[in-house]
């Protein structure tokens, strides 16, 4: 069709041990924002790095304005007017906003930077995309959702046609990603085709025209969204009903594990106290900025306490750093799993062993056939896709690099284990597979303190919930007297 900016045409690519992707299209119209849906590890990204050039697809066509390509490396993409927005921004944060969305295009006057003319330009894109940014700010003191509209306005800078986001909401507020679909109603009206990845379903209504849905590699579905109901979306997804999206297990509430007394750490935790009793998820809500991070933080050890106590069963302990919470029992599922959960650039049976030396070793001497016996347990245990142990952590999906943070934990006795937003990035069958393995803590009695960003989440899997405010506890809920509104009043409620 003449009028396509894009058309993947049955599209395969195949890496060691996986079959990314098999025979999979994809097309996209001017003016139009086209879902791209799927698990993680379902084949979404691979895909969208055929389309930008950064991988070379096996088979299929690549055709761009009616033109088949062979893109060979990025530029080569981009220079088709493709552009790709990334979870994680690709910005140069200690130069401007017009540095950054010119980088590598300077303008130039003789062999002069003509910075004059390049903020001017700069601030002509911001007005097309109806931005308020002073091209003249440094990256590094803008919020998030202000440098993804610089990466979109570097994008089209760069006369692209096709931008492509990748979970573009996934650190933003409410506020934010208001915004965020404000600009993407702009490039609609300018023709500017858009492919929209995302886990947040709810999202879809806002701005989606056309859904595709793929699972395991293998296109499912290409239809209008209206045609399809929540329901039917995530039943193409996993290919299975999920009877319960929150499947929360109801159990008598036993005696107090663990408490936390008058909490202090820098500006960002003030006074926090709450306890964690047997037999319940303690939920802990607030917004970005509220200091739930932080708190989980220092009571691991990983920031340094200003006062407060800690009591483990009845004792006071003491925790300065991560190896000591550990030694506790007390763990912890950190919020990037990526920068502090995990070793993505070694194997699996590394990684799941990494907290438990102790059980591998004898003399300094490491037992690989233990390590593996170990991983493989987990695997089986989680249900991790993985072609084997030996896969490098990098190569897999958000959703089971996740739970190999959380099953290395699995090895040890646990006390406690502090969820920090264990859902975010993850597909819905993936987020099930985390709600159960709470639940299975929560039956053996294991204390679960759960940080979420996602209202509904906190709602759906928490028997207490515990609301932060600029650093403080501003309320203590049961389950049965919460909803959105209450939360959202004393999340919004300074002390």
């Amino acid at each position: 069709m003449d009028d396509l900016l894009v058309q993947l045409v049955e599209i395969s690519k195949t890496f060691p041990g996986v079959k990314a992707l098999d025979h999979v299209s994809l097309d996209l119209r001017p003016g139009e924002v086209h879902a791209l849906i799927g698990e993680n590890g379902s084949g979404k990204s691979t895909l969208m790095k055929i389309l930008s050039g950064v991988y070379i697809k096996d088979e299929g066509k690549v055709i761009v304005n009616g033109k088949e390509m062979n893109f060979q490396k990025p530029r080569d993409a981009q220079d088709a007017g493709i552009a790709i927005i990334h979870q994680e921004l690709n910005l140069c944060r200690h130069l401007t906003v017009a540095e950054n969305i010119f980088l590598g295009r300077e303008f130039q006057n003789g062999i002069f930077l003509d910075k004059k003319h390049q903020i001017e330009e700069a601030q002509k894109i911001l007005d097309r995309l109806e931005v308020n940014l002073d091209p003249n700010s440094r990256v590094s003191e803008l919020t998030v959702s202000k440098q993804q509209m610089v990466e979109i306005a570097k994008a089209i800078s760069a006369n692209a046609n096709v931008v492509i986001m990748d979970e573009p909401t996934s650190a933003l507020t409410i506020k934010e990603i208001d915004d965020l679909f404000s600009i993407i109603k702009v490039l609609r009206k300018q023709g500017k085709g858009i492919i929209y990845i995302t886990h947040r379903l709810e999202e879809l209504n806002a701005i989606t025209d056309r859904i595709t849905i793929i699972r395991d590699g293998q296109h499912i579905i290409t239809t209008d969204f209206k045609n399809l109901s929540a329901d039917d979306i995530i039943r193409y997804m996993v290919g299975r009903e999920l009877k319960e999206k929150f499947p929360r297990i109801q159990m008598p509430v036993g005696k107090t594990i663990f408490e936390v007394k008058n909490l202090s750490a820098g500006k960002a935790v003030r006074d926090v106290s709450f306890t964690v009793r047997e037999g319940e998820i303690l939920g802990i809500a607030g917004l970005m900025g509220a200091g739930r991070t932080e708190t989980v933080r220092a009571i691991f050890g990983a920031d340094k306490k200003d006062s407060g106590q800690l009591i483990l069963n009845g004792q006071e302990i003491r925790i300065d750093k991560p190896q000591e919470a550990i030694e506790t029992g007390i763990f912890c599922v950190p919020e990037d799993r990526k920068r502090d959960g995990l070793c993505i650039s070694m194997p699996v049976y590394q990684n799941a062993t990494l907290p438990n030396m102790e059980k591998v070793t004898h003399r300094g001497i490491v037992n690989t056939k233990k390590e593996i016996m170990i991983a493989e347990n987990m695997v089986k245990q989680l249900t991790i896709h993985t072609p084997s142990v030996f896969q490098i952590v990098k190569n897999l999906s958000g959703g089971n690099q996740q739970k190999i943070v959380v099953g290395k934990w699995l090895v040890k006795p646990a006390h406690v284990i502090l969820f920090d937003e264990p859902t975010r990035g993850i597909d819905v069958g993936a987020k099930v597979d985390i709600y159960n393995l709470m639940n299975q803590l929560k039956e053996q009695g294991i204390g679960v303190v759960f940080v979420s960003s996602e209202l509904p989440e906190i709602l759906g899997m928490a028997d207490r919930i515990v609301v932060m405010c600029e650093g403080r506890v501003t309320a203590e809920l049961d389950a049965d007297e919460a909803n959105q509104e209450i939360i959202m009043q004393y999340a919004t409620q300074y002390m």
